[in-house]
């Protein structure tokens, strides 16, 4: 079980510093999820803070949506994220997807994100 832990934290790391090292002066959309919800945030890793974020705990989004843990969740919190983003004045990011597979949940996220306005 440790050497699971391992690999993952690993794969993680092998992602971000990739990503950090391509992203230059942009900030970093920054996924995460779990079993029950999904979560992003836009992060300045020069300054160190976050700018934005979303997820599908917010009320609205459990009011509004059946399960946090499907692709339409996924979606709109990408929307939600973006529109977040662009209030503050962010247009271009890098995508971090982080140990996940830029596929299902985490690529819906990242197509609404873009259709939200946001460019990466």
């Amino acid at each position: 079980m440790a050497q699971d832990r391992k690999a993952v934290a690993r794969r993680e790391a092998s992602v971000r510093r990739a990503v950090k090292s391509a992203a230059g002066s942009r900030v970093r959309l920054c996924v995460h999820r779990s079993s029950k919800h999904i979560y992003a945030q836009v992060i300045d890793d020069g300054k160190g803070e976050t700018l934005a974020a979303a997820s599908s705990l917010e009320k609205p989004m459990r009011e509004e949506l059946k399960t946090g843990a499907d692709i339409a969740a996924a979606k709109a919190v990408g929307k939600l994220l973006a529109e977040r983003a662009l209030a503050k004045g962010v247009k271009q990011v890098v995508f971090d997807r982080g140990r996940y597979l830029f596929h299902g949940r985490v690529k819906a996220l990242a197509d609404a994100a873009r259709e939200g306005g946001l460019s990466f």
